[in-house]
């Protein structure tokens, strides 16, 4: 095992830099941090860079012969490293993957349109894992989904389906070439869920917080939807109506 006690180690500052979104996509690489994240990582072949452990933690005994190598730090290091209030005395740089998602006929799908907040988008994600869903499509102005707050919140689920980015519009056109009904949130001009039959085939597009999914998106949707509000809310919050749509979507499609 190596160890590192030096706060002004090189590795250290290089490490803390992957909390940047320029870092990330200069070096190709992430941080996660906690077992739970660590383990969905090494069960999913994420290639782990370095493995950081504080010289306290206990290793996982199934982790003992992967051959992690780890880094043993000081509490105070790993502390620095940690992007939490209470660190869990594990981090690991990971190699970011090539994700690849290809549009089928018959498929399920989830594009996001500018969601800027990570926790939302961190639990979309793991939303969208726990619909089944065949990948998601993150368009422009989307947070990162590197980003360790969405990590977080995906809960490992970005290591179940594919993630990828891209314009929003080319793979809307690639879903209406492999006959796959495109749906749009929207609030005005829209159509009830409760109408429609997705025919266990769709592709459902949110949008931001605030402003919702673009127009130019919206213009080329197969249908606008929205979900019947029951109460005097007028809106509700992008990764609840995620999670609802979808499932709605599932159920219809049934």
């Amino acid at each position: 095992m190596k160890r590192i006690e030096s706060e002004q180690n090189a590795s250290i500052k290089q490490w803390k830099k992957l909390y940047t979104r320029k870092e990330r996509d200069k070096s190709g690489q992430f941080i996660i941090e906690g077992p739970h994240l660590i383990e969905e990582a090494i069960n999913h072949n994420v290639q782990i860079a370095h493995l950081i452990v504080e010289e306290s933690y206990r290793l996982p005994a199934e982790w003992e012969h992967m051959r992690l190598d780890p880094w043993i730090v000081t509490k105070k290091i790993m502390g620095m490293l940690s992007d939490t209030e209470h660190p869990q005395g594990v981090l690991a740089i990971c190699r970011m993957s090539s994700n690849e998602l290809q549009i089928k006929a018959g498929g399920k799908y989830l594009f996001v349109d500018g969601v800027q907040d990570p926790g939302n988008l961190g639990t979309i994600i793991r939303t969208a894992d726990a619909s089944g869903l065949d990948g998601v499509v993150l368009g422009e102005g989307t947070v990162d989904v590197y980003n360790s707050k969405v990590l977080r919140s995906t809960q490992g689920s970005l290591f179940h389906l594919p993630v990828v980015k891209g314009k929003l519009e080319e793979w809307m056109d690639e879903c209406k070439q492999m006959e796959v009904p495109v749906y749009v949130s929207a609030l005005k001009g829209a159509q009830s869920l409760h109408d429609v039959n997705s025919s266990g085939s769709f592709a459902l597009v949110v949008g931001n917080e605030g402003s919702g999914v673009r127009t130019e998106i919206m213009v080329s949707a197969d249908q606008l939807v929205y979900i019947p509000m029951f109460g005097n809310a007028e809106s509700l919050n992008v990764a609840v109506a995620a999670g609802i749509m979808l499932y709605e979507l599932q159920k219809n499609g049934q």
